[in-house]
């Protein structure tokens, strides 16, 4: 079975709304527009807009001069699809599993099913009840394959049913060419050969064993294009069973969720521990039996005047140690008004990833001998806050300050290009190079005496220059090179200097010195 939304986006505008259809903020003309390199373009238009010309498709300053009325909207595909996989999730009542047929379509198997029912034509009306209900305009079919269902909720009558006893050529030949879903190029090549039908690819089809058949010169014309929408002999054995067409269907991902429903509401923070301490077993279990551990917590707290509360948690790795949850929480909870008292309570883990079961013996003599890392990361975080503890990890730059990035401590290492040979670093970088002043024997030579906050070094040990040239894809063209120098004066002190630039580059006036890091 095959459904096709045919104003999902506007549809999903009229439900934030909280309007019907030409009803309201509907019945002026309105469109909802993307932006491009050469301005709005309309991605969607109410009954309202297109009775006064405004189209899919059309830049937003065409339809302007046809209504300068016309309302404008931002589009949102991102919010579409995830809406749409959320309506597969919910077309599963119809039949065992679902597809999404992205931008605005969904597939349903209903092998064996209609029965329930009480036929096609009346699962068909319970799906076009249902769907008005939610304020979804819908188109529905049925059809022996995919590609039969989505020909006739696009271009035939709605409600269209195909047994698959019948012959799909005689029923489909009417249908235009669009009804293969193919590309729009793709299109374009067939009507400039005349196939507008797909009776007219069916006469070929008839002819498809004779040598010269016109089967063979589409093949031809189109053997190079590999994907199924580029190629409608593919999709026309799509159509009629004859190659199978692999879908993917919507698996419900369910959030494990536990929570406790009180007696009588609760204001002090003492019984409010107990509750989430509970909680925190009853999330324990229910993680434990899905082989998980709950990266993300998020705690809901509804109280008596109906106002709910939210604390979030994320781990630096997954976790179900109930300990260390309520060890936690127990740091986002102190600022709870519970008001009039707190009547429910509810823990959901809406990030979760596998976990393997460990040993309760290894667990005790971690919690004697010291905590793991990751429940030490977890406290730092919860206490200083999400992004108050990183690590610094190395990034494929020569240039030093490039050369190194922070991320969360337990995240792995981002994919490199390859190892890059540095020669040795200091051990401390300063946030940004200071600026010194130097004098030395000539612009091309080492380094006597430096003055760096005030204090004049003088340079007992030198070595170098180790030269490093601009990041060419990245820099401009006036980026001056570097000349680096290990120094170290008469105290034993040892810097970390560079020279920006040479007398002779061309790029700039005299060169100037950089203090960037300090080695032990």
């Amino acid at each position: 079975m095959a459904i096709w939304c045919a104003d999902l986006a506007l549809d999903r505008w009229r439900h934030s709304e909280g309007c019907q259809y030409g009803e309201g903020a509907d019945a002026a003309p309105l469109v909802l527009i993307t932006e491009t390199a050469h301005g709005p373009r309309i991605d969607a238009a109410n009954q309202a807009a297109r009775a006064h010309g405004a189209a899919r498709g059309m830049m937003l300053a065409d339809a302007r001069t046809l209504c300068p009325a016309i309302e404008v909207r931002p589009s949102d595909p991102a919010g579409d699809l995830a809406f749409l996989e959320r309506l597969a999730v919910w077309a599963q009542r119809w039949g065992p599993w679902s597809a999404i047929d992205p931008p605005d379509g969904l597939l349903v198997d209903v092998t064996a099913v209609a029965h329930l029912f009480g036929g096609e034509r009346r699962m068909l009306a319970d799906v076009q009840a249902r769907c008005t209900a939610r304020g979804l305009q819908v188109r529905t079919a049925i059809g022996p394959t995919a590609g039969t269902a989505w020909a006739l909720a696009h271009h035939a009558a709605q409600g269209a049913i195909l047994d698959p006893d019948d012959d799909p050529r005689g029923r489909l030949a009417d249908l235009p060419v669009a009804a293969l879903r193919l590309d729009n190029d793709v299109l374009l090549v067939l009507k400039r050969l005349g196939l507008k039908r797909l009776g007219d690819l069916a006469g070929i089809e008839e002819g498809r064993d004779r040598k010269g058949s016109g089967r063979d010169a589409i093949h031809r014309r189109f053997r190079n294009r590999k994907s199924p929408a580029a190629n409608p002999l593919i999709r026309m054995d799509q159509l009629l069973g004859r190659v199978p067409e692999p879908l993917l269907p919507v698996v419900p991902v369910t959030a494990p969720m536990v929570q406790r429903r009180l007696v009588e509401p609760i204001r002090h923070r003492q019984l409010l521990d107990t509750v989430v301490a509970d909680l925190a077993e009853d999330m324990a279990r229910t993680l434990e039996a899905k082989g998980e551990g709950a990266r993300r917590l998020q705690m809901g707290l509804w109280r008596v005047d109906g106002e709910v509360l939210t604390r979030d948690l994320e781990m630096a790795a997954a976790t179900r140690d109930p300990a260390h949850i309520c060890r936690l929480f127990s740091e986002r909870l102190d600022d709870i008004d519970a008001g009039f008292g707190i009547e429910m309570l509810r823990l959901r883990a809406s990030w979760s990833q596998p976990l393997e079961l460990d040993q309760s013996d290894l667990e005790a003599a971690a919690e004697q001998h010291g905590t793991s890392l990751a429940a030490c990361m977890d406290r730092l975080t919860t206490r200083l806050g999400k992004d108050a503890v990183q690590r610094p990890v190395p990034r494929a730059s020569h240039i030093p300050e490039r050369a190194q990035g922070w991320q969360p401590p337990l995240e792995p290492e981002p994919a490199s290009q390859g190892e890059l040979a540095f020669h040795t670093r200091p051990l401390k970088l300063l946030d940004r190079a200071e600026r010194i002043s130097v004098l030395y024997a000539a612009p091309e030579g080492y380094p006597r005496r430096f003055s760096w906050r005030g204090q004049v070094c003088e340079v007992a040990r030198v070595e170098g220059p180790e030269r490093i040239a601009p990041e060419w894809w990245r820099e401009k063209g006036s980026t001056r090179l570097r000349d680096y120098y290990r120094i170290e004066d008469e105290t034993g002190r040892r810097y970390w200097i560079y020279r920006n630039g040479l007398p002779t580059d061309g790029r700039g006036g005299m060169p100037d010195w950089y203090l960037q890091g300090l080695f032990a």
